[in-house]
């Protein structure tokens, strides 16, 4: 008991004195990447679906979007670094948002990956259940984030691109296992 009760306080010590983690949604990811990628074996963990929607609402009024930090060109650079091929996320980035903004229903469901992850932990399983629960999903929350946003401004992790505070997710899947191919689609609404 006499060891217990000496660790404790050295425990407690070693953990105030380590840097708190990052606060905001940057520091929250999304869920995970379906299929196998160089990015996922980098990650230690891999986030629970149904917290990424909550954890992003808890942090979105204590610290600004963390793409609105980023210099232009960045966001390339730091998706070829951490993802690989920006020039595929800008793609679908760019159809995606013509789509929202426009309203381009059809559109809209070719950029989406199924199943769709949606708030609350949900899922869209194809594209007849996207289009019955469209407004639901594209409400005009994601409109606005989707025609705010930037490409060489999008908050970048080993999950994927981060649109607006967090309302849409582009991510990656690897076609093969070597991950020669990928496919970027969106992956979460929310």
């Amino acid at each position: 008991m006499r060891k217990i009760a000496f660790l404790i306080p050295a425990l407690l010590l070693a953990a105030c004195s380590q840097p708190a983690p990052p606060a905001g949604p940057a520091a929250d990811a999304p869920p995970p990447m379906t299929g196998s990628t160089p990015a996922e074996a980098a990650a230690s963990t891999t986030p629970d679906p149904a917290a990424a929607p909550q954890a992003a609402d808890e942090h979105a009024s204590e610290t600004p979007a963390p793409a609105a930090a980023a210099d232009e060109g960045d966001a390339r650079a730091r998706i070829d670094s951490v993802l690989g091929d920006a020039a595929q996320y800008e793609k679908v980035f760019n159809a995606f948002k013509t789509a929202v903004v426009g309203g381009d229903r059809a559109a809209v469901v070719e950029e989406v990956r199924f199943p769709l992850n949606i708030a609350g932990g949900k899922k869209i399983a194809g594209p007849g259940e996207f289009q019955r629960n469209y407004e639901k999903i594209i409400t005009p929350a994601v409109v606005k984030a989707m025609s705010e946003q930037e490409f060489g401004r999008v908050f970048v992790n080993q999950q994927g691109v981060m649109i607006g505070d967090g309302q849409v997710w582009l991510t990656g899947e690897c076609l093969d296992k070597a991950c020669a191919r990928t496919e970027v689609k969106v992956g979460t609404i929310q």
